[in-house]
């Protein structure tokens, strides 16, 4: 009997003799590895989906596709194997002014897609100005939006090129919230964020099945009866709140608002509660930033958490609002809110212990990368890193045995694949150093060949996908070239 320590645990084996030593090394580190793959629990991201330019952002439209945002202006499909469209769904970059903080970048599909076709953008103009459009898809190709159909719903007025917000989503109650920053200007000067009669650094709430009007306003909105209020706020007091989203169990709000000097916030309000003032610029977090002007701070909503900005190299700069978590595929991350920051890559769970408010960071990933968080139809989450124009699904549960985002590479052949775990179907990208003949083989962790293909490629990029019928495990995928070269690394089919 041999005991063996992972983690927290202590695993005992009975190993019985093999006369090949090298089996019996095989054999124990089989049993080993599937025992510490039962029982270790980690946050991880997955590659998904790879080909985007600067992705920001993560949408369904009730269907198994997954629309994906690129900042210069244009929207890519990607199926349920993560595989991209070649062809943009929309192309808009003529009509968007792309740079640090401006582009497109919030996409919202109709609660009555189905029915009427109808999606929803923000971008900055040319002018320098946001607008929110409504675009329709064509009637003959359901992966394609007609360009020429889009119609103006709301123009805001830009005063400086940063903090726009950008984030729009449909509310369960139908309606169409938008996320505007404060416009920037370093601390919003102009105090944006507190006029009642600008819609700048504000959430606000409008109703878009209006007939022909681009919107109206809904009765309950709880500025509708102030003189002083610009009708379309649901809430004031907002820094730049690049992403927030809704529970899909409940309805409530979560918003990830960016902080300017010293915190970075996450509020959250209960479903159909408006008319709350986060405080901004009279606070950042819960501590005061300029105070000239402002009321008592028990009229201001406290956010629901803070942690320090920290501007060195690494350090934690901008919150990236994300998901309450309410798939079915990782239960130990079943309501818990998920969320990370931009310049640092750290990802925290947000969640309620004893009726107060923790965080703890469960991962730590690349420095000014992670852009946007989405659902899939099913709730299972998923996240932009725009440095790699990669998308990730996130999990948390079976621990894998190797880093899913390497590219491996051997004397100037490069190869890489996804979505990895996968289904069998996998987007393979390999670079090859001239044109030759190579075999693909998979392998199980014993070593006996569970799939093999062989095909011609060229010198440079080369792309293909490679359909596998394989059950769940663990495989070492292995590309084998005309002179010997082999390139392997770790496949999952789940």
């Amino acid at each position: 009997m041999k005991k063996w320590t992972f983690g927290n645990g202590v695993y005992t084996f009975k190993i019985k003799k093999i006369n090949h030593m090298k089996k019996q090394c095989t054999l124990l580190f089989a049993l080993l590895l599937s025992t510490f793959l039962v029982h270790a629990q980690k946050f991880r991201l997955a590659r998904f989906s790879v080909g985007y330019s600067n992705p920001v952002g993560i949408e369904n439209c009730g269907d198994s596709r997954l629309f994906i945002v690129e900042q210069e202006g244009k929207i890519f499909i990607c199926d349920s194997a993560g595989i991209r469209n070649p062809a943009p769904f929309l192309d808009i970059t003529d009509r968007v002014l792309f740079d640090e903080d401006r582009g497109l970048l919030g996409l919202a599909f109709d609660p009555k897609f189905s029915k009427n076709s109808f999606f929803y953008v923000f971008y900055i103009k040319k002018d320098g100005n946001s607008q929110v459009s409504r675009f329709k898809v064509k009637s003959d190709s359901p992966n394609v939006a007609a360009r020429g159909s889009e119609k103006l719903i709301l123009t805001i007025k830009q005063p400086f090129a940063k903090d726009k917000g950008g984030c729009i989503r449909f509310g369960p109650d139908g309606f169409l919230y938008i996320a505007s920053g404060d416009g920037g200007g370093n601390g919003d000067p102009k105090n944006n964020a507190q006029k009642p009669n600008s819609i700048l650094g504000k959430m606000l709430r409008i109703d878009v099945h209006s007939g022909s009007r681009p919107y109206r306003l809904p009765s309950d909105n709880p500025f509708i009866d102030s003189p002083n209020y610009r009708n379309e706020i649901w809430s004031l007091g907002l820094h730049n709140p690049r992403r927030f989203s809704f529970d899909a169990l409940n309805g409530q709000m979560y918003i990830g608002d960016e902080g300017k000097k010293d915190w970075e916030e996450i509020d959250v309000e209960l479903a159909g509660s408006g008319g709350h003032n986060y405080g901004w610029r009279c606070y950042e977090g819960k501590q005061p930033y300029d105070t000239s002007g402002c009321m008592p701070k028990n009229n201001y909503v406290a956010p629901r958490y803070v942690y320090a900005h920290n501007d060195s190299v690494g350090g934690d700069c901008s919150v990236i609002g994300g998901f309450v978590y309410r798939g079915s595929k990782f239960p130990h991350l079943y309501g818990k809110y998920v969320f990370t920051d931009y310049c640092s890559g750290l990802f925290r769970l947000l969640y309620k212990q004893g009726g107060e408010s923790k965080a703890r960071i469960v991962y730590d990933g690349d420095n000014n990368a992670y852009t946007s968080f989405g659902e899939d139809m099913n709730h299972e989450l998923y996240v932009c890193n725009a440095a790699k124009g990669f998308i990730y699904q996130v999990k948390y549960g079976t621990a894998q045995s190797e880093n899913f985002s390497d590219i491996k590479s051997v004397e100037g052949y490069r190869m890489s694949f996804s979505p990895n775990p996968s289904n069998g179907r996998i987007n393979i990208n390999y670079n090859s150093v001239k044109s030759e003949r190579i075999s693909i083989h998979v392998t199980g962790i014993m070593g006996n060949l569970m799939y093999s293909n062989t095909r011609t490629v060229n010198a440079g990029s080369n792309t293909w996908v490679e359909s596998m019928q394989l059950p769940s495990g663990n495989y070492i995928l292995s590309i084998t070239t005309d002179s010997g070269k082999v390139i392997s690394q770790s496949l999952r089919i789940e």
